[in-house]
């Protein structure tokens, strides 16, 4: 691990963490969202998203100050804090993405690192090339082989206590990701982007979001910091963190508002279409959707905060872009609440039911269940049963494997039941979809203590169902007996030969 990062609390592949920012004399507390700063347009003033929004980070364009020679002069004079107005750690891009929307910029990685050093950036970012999604294989290889010249540049150049980034590119292709994160961590770089994600996200392809974040931290390692680059819908802060990702950053907040879209964590609502805000931030409690429309361009109703609008109060734009950072940092405080109660992958579940690609990227993070149980902690408070992908989560899947280490007598009942006050049966143990079966003395343990529905679904079944499977393989001697209430087909047909089945409502 390296040593400016450090892990407090995990849940899944989620974590809360401490990145310390030398050259800010700061520490940031990860999962941590980095508002874009565009250093033309101030929408929120720096010193606000501090003050008001929690912000111990953000994030501004180099390339732009560069290139705009009343921008340059002023902060190679002043510096990048005291321009901007803010005390906290300050993360500046290269003009990637100017690269990736135009096809050229007139900057090596050389003097862009140099420049970010002038100007006193604390995280800086060499010139990667962000592949974008669908892109043919060669042009991804191509274009990677770019980007690990540019991560050899940014290991030579002069940076002092200045951070570096190291992107991860690789397309939609997991291998090329995977091994781009295994030379990126290979460096003596800090931070570890993984890039060209906005096309995905605008997309609301999130499964496929989750794949690559996967892909990136296989070759990764666990103990280096993940910035997810564009992310920063509040909508999937959960899944993203549930994934590995320690940082966000995003101009969501503003964009949208500009459009009049107000973000939600269950998705983006338009602003004319809202009767009411389903929400309590200190925008929408004292005032009401139609309060927003009736504000001109220029601000001549409502209140609220210092900055640069007319006196006549805020715009429209403005405090809509207030409201998506509000709900942004208010979904970031309840992730970090869910890792350190052990809830993350139960808040994940219940934002994937608001969006269907949600539900696909949530399905594709259990595709990798067994990544996520390295990491998940032994003991939580208790599993909630809350739809059918929790029988696919890690906490499931580690039992059945530590069914293997349990010895079983020579006549064994499971049963969903209560034990029978008369048997002939060497020991009685319970089963509990989705897990399975386990012995009494273990009842009262994680997560065996999990809440679940008394009508259980097929797939906590079919999950039993594999359990018993894996319980019968270690035992090959034992005689076993389950007694079921009612299971499906589906998870009968799993079952050995040799296992005998009762089914309880049949037997009353």
């Amino acid at each position: 691990m390296r040593d400016h990062f450090e892990i407090r609390d995990h849940d899944a592949a989620g974590r809360i963490g401490r990145l310390e920012v030398p050259r800010a004399g700061v520490t940031v507390e990860t999962p941590a969202l980095l508002p874009v700063v565009n250093p033309n347009v101030l929408t929120v003033e720096p010193a606000r998203l501090d003050a008001e929004f929690g912000a111990e980070m953000l994030i501004t364009n180099s390339y732009i100050i560069r290139s705009t020679d009343r921008l340059r002069d002023r902060v190679l004079e002043e510096g990048l804090h005291e321009f901007l107005g803010f005390d906290g750690a300050i993360m500046t891009d290269s003009g990637s993405f100017q690269l990736a929307e135009y096809g050229d910029i007139d900057v090596t990685t050389a003097e862009i690192i140099e420049f970010q050093r002038q100007i006193g950036s604390d995280v800086a970012t060499p010139v990667d090339v962000p592949t974008p999604p669908d892109a043919d294989r060669e042009r991804a290889e191509r274009e990677l082989a770019t980007t690990k010249r540019a991560l050899a540049d940014a290991e030579e150049a002069e940076t002092g206590e200045m951070l570096v980034n190291a992107p991860v590119q690789g397309s939609t292709y997991a291998d090329l990701r995977e091994g781009a994160g295994r030379h990126a961590a290979a460096t003596d770089l800090d931070v570890f982007p993984v890039g060209a994600m906005v096309p995905l996200l605008n997309a609301y392809r999130y499964a496929e979001v989750v794949e690559a974040v996967r892909a990136a931290k296989r070759g990764l390692g666990p103990g280096v910091p993940v910035h997810l680059f564009g992310a920063g819908h509040p909508m999937m802060l959960a899944l993203a963190v549930a994934a590995g990702c320690d940082l966000f950053d995003s101009a969501a907040y503003a964009l949208m508002a500009r459009d009049g879209r107000y973000l939600t964590v269950s998705g983006t609502e338009h602003l004319e279409d809202l009767d009411y805000f389903p929400c309590s931030c200190p925008v929408c409690a004292d005032r009401t959707p139609a309060d927003l429309r009736g504000l001109d361009g220029d601000g001549d109703s409502g209140n609220g905060g210092d900055g640069d609008e007319d006196d006549d109060g805020p715009t429209a734009e403005r405090l809509l872009a207030e409201h998506n950072l509000h709900v942004t940092f208010e979904e970031l405080r309840r992730v970090k609440e869910a890792i350190r109660s052990g809830t993350l992958l139960e808040l994940v579940d219940r934002r994937a039911r608001g969006h269907p690609a949600m539900l696909d990227g949530y399905r594709a993070l259990l595709d990798h269940a067994d990544e996520l149980e390295r990491t998940d902690p032994g003991s939580k408070d208790a599993f909630f049963y809350t739809s059918n992908e929790a029988a696919r989560r890690p906490e499931v899947a580690r039992h059945r494997d530590r069914l293997a280490r349990l010895a079983a007598p020579e006549r064994l009942l499971l049963t969903e039941s209560k034990a029978p006050s008369n048997h002939d049966y060497d020991a009685v143990w319970r089963v509990k979809p989705p897990f399975g079966p386990y012995p009494s003395a273990l009842s009262e343990t994680y997560p065996l203590t999990a809440e679940v529905p008394e009508r259980t679904d097929d797939a906590a079944q079919v999950a039993a169902a594999e359990s018993v499977v894996a319980l019968a393989a270690a035992n090959p001697e034992t005689a076993v007996t389950l007694g079921h209430d009612a299971w499906c087909e589906r998870a009968l047909d799993r079952l050995p030969d040799r296992v005998d089945t009762e089914n309880l409502r049949t037997l009353g």
